[in-house]
């Protein structure tokens, strides 16, 4: 199968790669991805070595769809490259009983009758004592979660693509996108670059393309801790539920996809604000490293308080935390997709069929109300 088209994706990250592996599954025959970086660079958002993925959704039942679809797609990709990217040890969720968030979680697996367990503090405490519950909490184990390999993944993507004939521009940067009535011309460092369709897909770059200028996204800077497991083999990815804590402290933490340490991003403290994604500040602060120390010390006994090893990324997100995908005012032959707002990894591999659907059919099968630009003009 092929299609005579050329298309361009400009940010070839987290959507960007998988909406290159998919177009190329398409057969488009002049494909193209630029990016400023190359896939798997630590400055986006597939840095950090593990991504969670769940389907019991607090952000929203709308999107439970697209997570399913997103798991199959997972295991597409695994079968095509040969690399391990998705292990499915479960996902816990705690908090104070009747939390919001865990109610929502409740709400999904109801509706679309979700494989799951509800567990007491006790229940939970015995079967997960290195992820001990407190007083007056209860958990969710989301038997469909489990832990992504991020960075694998974004390489995969790009590398499949390239076999099926994709050229990527790695290290190559866009400095302005501009469509008219019969396509779409690219200015790159490379020189300029005629297209039928051009799919963006920049990340926390966003804000400095004047294409987007439109859209109310905003950059932030997000800072994970890696600390030494005393039992790493209880953190063990493939015993170890991923684990999201609501309440007063909030946070994730993620299996020892290393063997030695486990990785807790911290929820309840404000992420800073950057005016650009090149400048992220890798020292996060005596007041961020004390809260993240709190937070493993009251509620994760097992591993040494002190961070072995600190990482920052740059992410972009919009007002309402839902993304943006389709088609923006006077950009014709354009497709958008960025905003993902800290949750998108786990469904990029279903945002890339959304966007090669929109680039070469003009619409999708999936349902994305939420995520249409619409709402914002």
């Amino acid at each position: 199968m092929s299609l005579d088209r050329s298309i361009a994706v400009i940010g070839t990250g987290t959507v960007g790669a998988m909406a290159l592996w998919q177009l190329s599954q398409r057969g488009v025959t002049d494909l193209h991805g630029f990016d400023t970086y190359a896939p798997g660079h630590d400055r986006g958002g597939c840095g950090g070595q593990t991504r969670i993925f769940r389907v019991a959704y607090k952000e929203g039942a709308e999107y439970v769809p697209l997570l399913q679809r997103a798991k199959d797609l997972w295991r597409s990709l695994e079968s095509e490259s040969g690399a391990d990217l998705l292990t499915l040890s479960g996902g816990l969720s705690i908090g104070p009983h009747g939390h919001p968030d865990l109610e929502q979680i409740l709400h999904c697996i109801r509706e679309f009758d979700l494989p799951h367990e509800l567990l007491t503090r006790e229940e939970s405490n015995h079967r997960f004592p290195h992820l001990p519950l407190s007083e007056g909490e209860t958990a969710v184990l989301d038997k469909s979660a489990g832990v992504l390999r991020p960075e694998q993944a974004v390489i995969a993507a790009a590398e499949q693509a390239q076999r099926n004939g994709a050229q990527l521009h790695t290290y190559t940067s866009v400095d302005s996108v501009r469509p008219d009535a019969e396509g779409v011309t690219v200015h790159s460092s490379q020189g300029t670059h005629r297209f039928d369709h051009v799919i963006l897909a920049p990340g926390p770059w966003s804000r400095e393309l004047l294409e987007l200028s439109s859209l109310p996204l905003s950059v932030h800077q997000i800072t994970t801790f890696w600390f030494l497991a005393k039992n790493p083999e209880a953190f063990a990815k493939e015993v170890s539920p991923i684990v999201i804590r609501t309440g007063d402290i909030a946070f994730s933490c993620f299996p020892a996809v290393d063997g030695e340490t486990v990785k807790v991003s911290l929820h309840s403290f404000p992420r800073p604000h950057l005016d650009s994604a090149e400048k992220i500040d890798r020292n996060p602060g005596r007041r961020y490293l004390a809260a993240v120390r709190e937070a493993v010390e009251t509620h994760l006994p097992d591993l040494i308080p002190h961070p072995v090893r600190i990482g920052s990324y740059a992410d972009c997100f919009t007002p309402d935390n839902h993304g943006v995908i389709g088609s923006l005012p006077n950009l014709p032959h354009v497709t958008v997709a960025t905003g993902f707002s800290a949750h998108g990894f786990k469904l990029a591999p279903t945002f890339g069929e959304v966007v090669a659907d929109l680039a070469t059919a003009g619409e999708t099968g999936h349902s994305i109300e939420h995520l249409a630009p619409a709402r914002f003009f």
